[in-house]
């Protein structure tokens, strides 16, 4: 189960990178200086907050495609279905699909967040000029 998990995330993420760099050429202004008055993890919640539906939509597909092939999906709902009738489960973790789906984005944001941390604290490792002077600003 663990294993067909980690294969249809693994697969999904690449979907990320269009979405995301979509949403860094769409920022604006107002964006930008909530993302500087923001937390440690702002741009991390720009993105989540720019790019999660959209990602759900594209790494759905992904998620089914490997859990039918391991017939994981079909076993999964049917046990989970019978948790959530009785009040086990909570009915959004019934199906397999958008538990994997979620799990994934969650993954991806906690990546996102540990890079940001990086960036934030050692601006000067980061690999653009823009970056080391927007994070070198705010540790002034």
């Amino acid at each position: 189960l663990e294993l067909a998990v980690n294969r249809a995330a693994e697969q999904a993420v690449p979907q990320a990178k269009v979405l995301l760099t979509n949403a860094v050429k769409s920022m604006s202004v107002d964006d930008a200086k909530q993302i500087l008055r923001g937390g440690d993890d702002s741009v991390t919640q720009f993105f989540k907050a720019k790019t999660a539906p959209q990602l759900s939509e594209r790494f759905l597909p992904i998620v089914r495609s490997v859990t039918d092939r391991n017939g994981l999906a079909q076993q999964y709902n049917s046990i989970a279905g019978q948790g959530s009738a009785l009040g086990l489960i909570k009915a959004e973790q019934a199906s397999i699909e958008r538990y994997v789906t979620q799990k994934a984005l969650d993954g991806l944001y906690t990546m996102i967040a540990e890079e940001e941390k990086k960036i934030r604290a050692n601006p000067v490792a980061a690999g653009s000029e823009i970056i080391r002077r927007v994070f070198g600003a705010l540790n002034r």
